[in-house]
């Protein structure tokens, strides 16, 4: 029935909150993506003014991704323990300072520093966010709302990277950083205003492990299947992602802002249009299979392999962009529904934990991957680096399709958990 109901904080709430919620989250995950994409955009700038080696950009990047991975393992725990709202707040303010005093850099020692402190910062919102939203959705339509949360990530990635490649052609590498960090301050304060928690869930069955979220997580086998998946898909998208700028800056001669959009803008178009699409595939499919998701991730992941092999034939800016456009059509299908597989074989209680674990393992491959390019770069050539990523993406397709059995198992115990509760908190606001 629509109308207003008792919220989390005594207040009423409109039966509309679940999907307002999704905007306000798109908006947060938009910024977390676009403070990180500045520095992709900028890489060639940074290198002549510091005099930086392919291998040190490299590690630039690489000790973002592992520091935030590690990170993102403590602050998923937080985000089970504490209210969500507030982690992903203060979160926030704090990834938008150490934004800003990147710009303070004057060599390679303190941009490592300072990407290193943004890491820490941007790690306690993707655990925390996604729980928050699949609290407020229903299992129905989860992996829609968790797909239309997850355009942000490309909406963010690449007009980040291209408003910071302008800024960066015309006021220099510094401005950008200086301008989103005050831009996530000022997002600080109005979600400070309308960002809310679920309301309370009765625990389903006995409470005593409720208090061990992480001892759940690590029972569940399917869980640390997508762990390891992750682990090999964001490998291969980072990859992609940190040196296919800089890729069409050096072989076809673009300047920062041409090399973010043909290198960076166009990955992120293809995902802002398709992970929508992985979404719906993922909940129709969903319906007819218990582990639809997890079939949508295999499509997705064989589709992103297949199509980025021919990269190593693109010699102008179009047939790059035309490669980066169609893998990226396809990791979008996998992006789509990734949160939602982890969460149809975790339980409520050890959400953020379970998308911790799976975010620091995926990004101690997303560290790696870039150093990996770097290395292929030097000895053949940065195509060639690119291009063998695409085998990561075939290992993780072969993983979910070996362990299709405990996918099974691990969606329905799920289910059966969760209607031995009190049901979902947005059952009511959405029906």
């Amino acid at each position: 029935m629509l109308g207003r109901r008792a919220g989390p904080h005594g207040a009423g709430e409109h039966a509309s909150y679940p999907w307002i919620l999704v905007g306000l989250l798109w908006m947060v995950s938009f910024l977390n993506y676009a403070d990180r994409s500045i520095l992709v955009a900028v890489m060639p700038q940074l290198r002549e003014e510091f005099g930086l080696t392919t291998t040190q950009l490299a590690l630039i990047n690489s000790v973002f991704f592992w520091i935030y991975g590690l990170a993102a393992f403590f602050t998923g725990r937080l985000g089970d323990a504490t209210r969500r709202s507030r982690v992903i707040i203060y979160g926030l303010a704090f990834w938008s300072i150490a934004t800003g005093m990147v710009s303070l850099s004057t060599g390679f020692a303190m941009l490592l520093a300072f990407r290193g402190t943004v890491a820490l910062g941007e790690a306690t919102y993707y655990p925390t966010g996604t729980a928050l939203i699949s609290d407020w959705h229903r299992p129905a339509v989860r992996s829609r709302a968790l797909s239309i949360h997850q355009t942000g990530v490309f909406a963010g990635g690449g007009l980040g990277a291209l408003a910071a490649g302008l800024m960066a052609d015309r006021l220099g590498w510094r401005a950008p950083f200086l301008i989103f960090g005050l831009i996530g301050l000022v997002a600080c304060a109005f979600l400070f205003k309308t960002l809310k928690d679920a309301p309370p869930r009765k625990p389903a069955g006995p409470t005593r492990g409720k208090a061990r979220p992480l001892r759940t997580v690590l029972r569940i086998r399917p869980a640390l299947y997508l762990c390891a998946v992750f682990f090999l898909s964001t490998g291969a998208s980072t990859g992609v992602t940190v040196w296919a700028p800089t890729f069409v800056h050096d072989a076809l001669g673009f300047d920062l802002a041409g090399s973010a959009l043909y290198g960076s803008a166009t990955i992120n178009i293809a995902g802002f249009l398709s992970v929508p699409l992985g979404g719906l595939l993922a909940d129709t499919l969903a319906a007819r299979t218990p582990i639809g998701r997890f079939y949508t991730l295999m499509i997705g992941a064989t589709l992103a392999g297949l199509l980025l092999l021919p990269l190593m034939l693109a010699e102008s800016g179009l047939t790059v962009a035309l490669v980066l456009l169609a893998s990226s059509a396809g990791k979008g299908l996998f992006d789509g529904c990734i949160y939602a597989a982890l969460h149809d074989v975790v339980p409520p209680h050890a959400r953020a934990t379970a998308a911790g674990l799976m975010t620091a393992i995926g990004f101690m491959g997303a560290g790696l991957s870039p150093l990996f390019v770097a290395q292929v770069a030097e000895g053949f050539s940065m195509a060639a680096g690119i291009s063998s990523l695409a085998f990561l993406y075939f290992a993780a397709v072969l993983l979910l399709f070996v362990t299709r059995g405990d996918q099974r198992r691990a969606v329905l115990a799920a289910a059966a958990e969760n209607e031995r509760g009190a049901g979902d908190p947005a059952v009511d606001a959405q029906t």
